[in-house]
């Protein structure tokens, strides 16, 4: 059985025009501060279902699950990582969650490693570089 703290976690990965969603938490994960907006898979929940909730939680902006880009072991965090393309569908980005999330921006492919400047996971790189350089 899962433990709560064992529970997978779903990343929306939300592309809009030429930009990215991104969130700072309000408290980091070690040096990780700007993500996707994310949060743990709920047991009766798909990895997509997990990442339109959350992203909705978090900011306000209603998503729909496109695509899995790929999932991993975060070496940062130790947790299961399902990434998923969404496509807006309603609302505006806000910092919906004061209590989880300190920020958001749309970041351009450019600007992407100014927040994240360790890298993104591959899968999700080589998405970005399509989606917002095409």
């Amino acid at each position: 059985m899962t433990t709560e703290a064992q529970r997978a976690v779903a990343a929306a990965v939300v592309v809009r025009g030429e930009r990215v969603l991104l969130v700072r938490r309000r408290v980091a994960e070690g040096t990780l501060s700007w993500q996707f907006p994310a949060g743990k898979i709920k047991p009766e929940e798909t990895p997509g279902e997990a990442a339109a909730r959350e992203t909705e939680e978090e900011t306000g902006l209603l998503v729909v699950p496109q695509s899995v880009l790929g999932q991993r072991v975060h070496p940062m965090t130790g947790r299961e990582i399902h990434y998923i393309a969404c496509r807006p569908v309603g609302g505006q980005a806000v910092v919906a969650s004061a209590d989880e999330v300190a920020g958001l921006a749309w970041a351009t492919h450019g600007e992407i490693p100014q927040y994240v400047p360790y890298g993104l996971f591959g899968p999700v790189q080589n998405y970005l570089d399509e989606a917002l350089l095409s």
